[in-house]
Order: C-alpha cells, then structure tokens, then sequence
C-alpha cells in the first residue's frame, strides 16, 4: 500500500513539477530559480533530518550514493531548468515519459537486466517515432524548441545514469537520508554556477514565480526526490521510472489549462506513441510470455 501511495504521490508532483518550473524559470531567470528551488529544498532535508533524529554519515559508501544523487539533483534538474524555456512544459513531461526506456538499456549494459527482448526493441521504436514527431512540431515554436527537446534527453539520461549509479552501490540508506547528502553535495555546483554565469539576485519578480519556487522547493523537492528514493530502494530502477507512463498527459492537460500552452495534432500523436511506446515497454513481453504458456 506505500509503494502504491509513493507511485500515486510521484504522478502528482512529476505532472505538476514542469509547471511550476516554467513559471519559476519565466520570472526569475534559470539559475536563480534553480538555486532558490534547491536552497530551499536543502534546508527544508536539513530540518527534516533533525525532526526525525537522522543523521547524516559520510562513509565511502554514502558518499558515493550522495555524488550518484547529486548526479540527477544538479545534472539533470540544472539542464531541464535551462530546456524549460523553449518548450512548453507539458512537453518535458512527455518526453521525460521515455525515461524507462533509457533507464533500461542502461540497466542492461550496467546491471545485467534482461532488457532487449522483442517487446523491448518494439517499444524503443514506437517512441522514437513519437519522439520524431515532437521534433518535428517543434518548428512552431522556432529553432530554439529543437534545443529544448535536445536538453530534456540529455536530462533524463542523466537520470537514468544516477538511478543506475544508486543501485549499482547499494548502499541501502533511507530515502531521506539519500536526499538530503544528494542536496549538501549539489548546492556547491549551483551557487558556483549562478555565480559563474549569473551572479545577482532578481529584484522584480511575479507571485506566480516566487510561489512557483516555494511550491518546488517546499514540496516538489524533499518529497517528490524522498518519494523516489523510497521507491527505488523497493522497485528496480526500470519500474520506477514508471511513473513517467501516467504523469504526461496530465501535465499536458495542466500546461494547455493553467499556461494556455497549444495541444496541437502533432502533440497528441507524439504523445499518444511515447505512452504506447511505455506500455508496449512494460506488458508486451509479459503478455507474450504468458499467451505462450497457454498454448
């Protein structure tokens, strides 16, 4: 019943989450609304961590697990804050929606899973051709939506990279305390890149953005990471990235309602083959399987 709250938990926050950081990222600028979304998320781990009379070690192991967390916390998450502002946001959900499939062709290569069956290999297919299209309504929003849906691949690989880095350590820490040492050893990188490339602090900004940042770095980021990490520490990390199969077309619908954001033809194609694409991923073999022992 916990695993089944996480997922529901995951798919709430993954379909909100690109949103909010179109709307942080619109009037804060992309490094400040990433540092202040991570600052806050840091702190809120810390008193967490007091509250529940954790601690924190820094053995080997955990800090390797922290540097693999820190992988997705300030790799993928500064490079999809950076794509955030050229495409809509229900398309970061979309595409983040081929994250099982990359998470498991890096499990076969690095974790040895059984991952390149007939089902498999159908559904990498399918979703290149989903993908493909999304490339190719990108044109509407002019050249720059091509570097956006570029920036989201290059952030759920990095992802699927940490997910495989945390399993591959087994370092069997709790999620809160992975979260919060994954947090400590990301907030270097953020402030030394804010201050590399950035470097002020806005003076003028909407409510829309600054409650968009408290939303991220209240909620979004100590529960929605705690919730992934919990469930990676029960679930393989191809099942896991599941939660990418139901939170896209809520994000779609959210960004059309809430941003005005377009749902043209085009879009809803590419959709509708990313999502069969993660069902053709995660039941055609079973299916297969088990029509073949009937028989």
């Amino acid at each position: 019943m916990r695993v089944l709250l996480a997922y529901l938990g995951m798919v709430l926050l993954w379909a909100t989450t690109p949103l909010a950081i179109k709307w942080s990222v619109g009037g804060l600028g992309v490094l400040s609304s990433a540092t202040s979304r991570m600052a806050i998320g840091t702190l809120c781990m810390i008193l967490l961590l007091n509250l529940f009379q954790k601690r924190l070690p820094f053995s080997r192991i955990a800090c390797l697990t922290y540097a693999a967390v820190a992988l997705q916390i300030y790799g993928a998450m500064s490079v999809v804050y950076w794509a955030a502002q050229f495409i809509p946001s229900g398309w970061i959900s979309v595409i983040s929606g081929l994250t099982p499939l990359i998470t498991a062709l890096f499990a076969a290569i690095w974790l040895h899973e059984r991952s390149l069956t007939v089902g498999k290999i159908l559904s990498y297919l399918v979703g290149i051709i989903g993908l493909g299209i999304m490339f190719g309504s990108a044109e509407e929003f002019g050249s720059n939506a091509i570097l956006g849906i570029v920036g989201v691949l290059i952030s759920i690989s990095l992802q699927a990279l940490s997910a495989i880095a945390i399993k591959r350590i087994r370092s069997q820490l709790p999620a809160i305390t992975q979260v919060t040492g994954g947090l400590l050893f990301s907030m270097p990188f953020y402030f030394a890149t804010w201050g590399a490339f950035d470097g002020h602090i806005p003076s003028q900004f909407s409510l829309t953005s600054f409650l968009s940042v408290l939303y991220l770095g209240i909620i979004a980021t100590p529960v929605g990471f705690m919730l992934y990490y919990y469930l990676l520490s029960k679930r393989s990390a191809t099942q896991v990235s599941l939660v990418t199969l139901a939170s896209p077309v809520l994000a779609l619908w959210l960004g059309h309602r809430a941003n005005n954001e377009p749902m043209t033809l085009e879009i809803i194609i590419g959709t509708t083959l990313i999502l069969l694409a993660l069902v053709i991923h995660n039941f055609f073999d079973r299916f297969f399987t088990r029509h073949r022992s009937h028989r």
